[in-house]
């Protein structure tokens, strides 16, 4: 019996040593000594250099499936069948992101896309890009940078996602259960070897160009999100730069930031989409559609969308009804219709707002200060799904994960780089410090960080160079009772986010880095 026990439990020991050396293996630094800390001044202005691209990142739907019970989620014990189209034995799956796990898509409604600009204002040349994904985490950031012909002379590049809620996982947390990860190597290698295929071919097309810029703060974009989360403060005013042909006026691309989720199709959808940024992108490229019937002509050129505040959470929730712009139709239940209503909306508004202008430029430089942090990692959930290979995220410290935070100064506006989904309140004021709080401290995150920013044109591109989730006022934290104002149910967010940490650090590092490009 004793002898038994005892090869038990080494039998267990083993057990354990290799569970500790996979989370181990998987918790390793994939870029060993990366770090950025990047200051370019250019305070002369001069013609800039501008070019543009767009390349589908769309996956190619191999196989289908049978849903037995109608739920929109795929489970063989529930009756639910694939079919085998290349009849490989298998079931070549992609799984869509954002609302739950076991969503095989079924088809593709829109392509999603990578989208570039490139900027060269003589002395620094940038590549901005904004991806259609639920999110792109920093080691496959660093991945592309490495990966771009170095005679591009490309100083700097960020890439942010737009959050969409219809596309195949980039992340790795949505696949067929929370076991299995939703990441597709091939469909991995094929998004980065696009995105830079885009870079390239975009600081190709660099022609002379000036800038417009435009916005609308009416606040009329408001009826469009819900803030889900108290305290409420919505993240309006749609943001506009269009980047024209210095020789003919023509539009080379557009610059489009708003906040909101792009999640309009909520748990229903099984088709890849870009949700509603692809009815604004359309709009802006190629005029707004009221059926077949030309309402609103578009610009041309490359319309790029970015997502900005989109914490607490700013969300099409289909408690909303968005109205159809022509035809007053409301649309509350998650359809194709009520995306495009929303699409149509912000396409329509951000057009008018070109028609006005803003300031026109012939003459502009370019200023960038970017560094990488390093963030704490409290977050259990997160520590898992790190440890068993769902989420390749990396630890270059003891359970703290790199990330990166910037700022871009182009003429009179300025782009912050924010790794996550902000709350608005950090951005624009209002955080409170609630009955029910977990910490008993007041508001850390003050003033807001937009009372920072000197620059008359302000954009704020949420998941850029990472997604580390929810970027949450430390007073406003709660992960049990009492819940926040003593409300009866608790709150959405902490559980994705990395930690309390994270909002106060995320705060302070965004405002040196404005604070030094002045």
């Amino acid at each position: 019996m004793k002898k038994f026990l005892k090869l038990f439990a080494f039998f267990i020991l083993l057990i354990l040593l290799l569970i500790g050396g996979i989370f181990i293996y998987n918790w390793r630094d994939r870029q060993p000594g990366y770090a950025i800390d990047l200051k370019l001044e250019n305070k002369t202005p001069q013609t800039l250099q501008a070019g543009f691209a767009k390349k589908a990142i769309t996956p190619t739907i191999v196989d289908t499936w049978n849903d037995a019970n109608g739920d929109n989620e795929y489970d063989e014990d529930e009756g639910d069948t694939f079919n085998d189209l290349n009849k490989n034995g298998k079931f070549d799956a992609f799984w869509i992101a954002g609302m739950s796990n076991a969503k095989p898509a079924q088809g593709v409604h829109d392509d999603v896309w990578s989208r570039v600009m490139v900027l060269d204002d003589g002395k620094s040349r940038i590549a901005m890009i904004s991806m259609d994904a639920i999110g792109f985490l920093h080691g496959d950031v660093i991945d592309i940078r490495q990966r771009i012909p170095k005679e591009l002379n490309i100083d700097y590049t960020l890439i942010s996602s737009t959050h969409t809620h219809e596309s195949n996982d980039l992340v790795g947390i949505w696949g067929e259960n929370i076991f299995n990860t939703g990441v597709n190597p091939e469909m991995m290698e094929y998004v980065k070897s696009q995105t830079v295929a885009a870079i390239v071919e975009a600081a190709t097309n660099l022609r002379p160009a000036k800038l417009v810029f435009a916005e609308d703060l009416s606040e009329r974009d408001s009826v469009l999100m819900k803030d889900t989360r108290k305290p409420i403060v919505k993240a309006t005013g749609i943001h506009l730069m269009q980047v024209l042909d210095l020789e003919n006026d023509q539009t080379l691309g557009t610059i489009i930031n708003w906040s909101n989720h792009p999640e309009t199709l909520w748990s229903q959808n099984l088709l890849i989409s870009s949700d509603f940024p692809h009815y604004v992108r359309e709009g802006i490229e190629n005029g707004v559609y009221n059926g077949d019937e030309l309402m609103q002509e578009g610009v041309g050129g490359v319309a790029i969308y970015f997502s900005g505040a989109i914490g607490g959470l700013m969300a099409p929730h289909p408690s909303i009804p968005i109205h159809d712009p022509f035809t007053g139709t409301a649309y509350s239940e998650p359809t194709y219709e009520k995306t495009k209503a929303l699409g149509d909306h912000i396409a329509l508004m951000s057009l008018e707002a070109l028609k006005l202008r803003g300031d026109t430029l012939t003459t502009s430089n370019i200023s960038v200060r970017a560094k990488t942090i390093f963030a704490p990692l409290d977050n259990i959930t997160f520590k898992i799904a790190s440890g068993i290979g769902l989420i390749k995220m990396g630890m270059p410290e003891y359970f703290k994960s790199r990330t990166e935070v910037g700022a871009i100064r182009i003429g009179p506006a300025m782009f912050l780089s924010i790794p996550g989904e902000i709350y608005p309140e950090i951005l624009f004021g209002g955080v409170e410090a609630p009955a029910g709080r977990e910490f008993d401290i007041q508001p850390i995150e003050t003033p807001p960080i937009q009372d920072f920013i000197t620059d008359k044109y302000k954009f704020y591109l949420g998941l850029s160079n990472d997604e580390i989730g929810y970027i949450i006022p430390k007073s406003e934290w709660d992960t049990g009772k009492p819940y926040l104002y003593n409300d009866d149910r608790d709150t959405y967010g902490e559980e994705n986010s990395l930690g309390p940490e994270t909002g106060p650090l995320i705060y302070k590092s965004l405002i040196e880095m404005i604070k030094e490009l002045e």
